[in-house]
């Protein structure tokens, strides 16, 4: 028998040990009954199974979590799969990064090669590279481990945003803006004919230069001159 100050008691009745238990207010647990005699101890059971679960739910199993690639994975797809990777490192999880090649894709495996060292370049920091990337049958595997100081100093809003990468970057993560420039055309070059809507306003503009020169003739137009003696 055991009391709830951890002292031993010894060998006691089971009425004498409830009643030691209801006059503390607590509960009489048998913590050993496959002993000769059981082992009991006056507890307060639901705290302890309270404490049990919170260990339980503290103490996190690590697993290997895989993150499968292509060749012709874009940069979008590829900083979204950064950004699961880095959750599941936060979690204490290790990751493995799978590039699946296909038919002609074998024989540019220095594409995965590539493709794993921008991993790399973006999560670095705050991995332990475990397997650097090898070829098994036509996967190109990698595999890192949380660099748990590292990633302790990593702000949430850092995990969850993905890296820039290419003119977004460049930009402060605005998009890119492209403009064509509009040159002049070289001598001798071929121009487009005018339209016949722009070739009435040119004569309707005409017109009117001559009323405004001539406004004697009210609006009309001059008609042929006598010659003089």
């Amino acid at each position: 028998m055991i009391d709830a100050l951890n002292n031993q008691l010894g060998i006691m009745a089971t009425g004498e040990a409830l009643r030691r238990a209801r006059e503390a207010g607590l509960d009489l647990v048998e913590v050993a009954p496959m002993d000769r005699p059981p082992v009991c101890r006056i507890m307060d059971y639901g705290k302890w199974k309270y404490q049990l679960k919170k260990k339980q739910k503290k103490h996190h199993e690590q697993q290997l979590k895989e993150i499968r690639l292509r060749p012709r994975t874009d940069d979008h797809d590829r900083e979204i799969k950064v950004k699961h990777a880095l959750d599941f490192l936060r979690k204490g999880d290790k990751v493995q990064f799978t590039m699946v090649f296909r038919g002609r894709e074998r024989s540019h495996r220095e594409i995965g090669q590539e493709f794993f060292n921008d991993i790399l370049t973006d999560i670095g920091a705050y991995v332990k590279v475990e397997r650097p990337p090898l070829m098994e049958g036509r996967n190109l595997i990698m595999i890192v481990a949380p660099n748990k100081a590292a990633l302790d100093k990593l702000p949430a809003s850092a995990a969850a945003a993905p890296p820039a990468t290419g003119a977004t970057a460049a930009a402060g993560g605005a998009p890119a803006v492209r403009t064509a420039a509009v040159s002049d055309p070289a001598p001798g070059a071929a121009t487009a004919a005018p339209s016949a809507g722009s070739a009435a306003v040119a004569a309707s503009s005409s017109v009117s230069a001559a009323v405004a020169a001539n406004p004697s003739t009210g609006g009309a137009a001059p008609g042929p001159t006598a010659p003089q003696a």
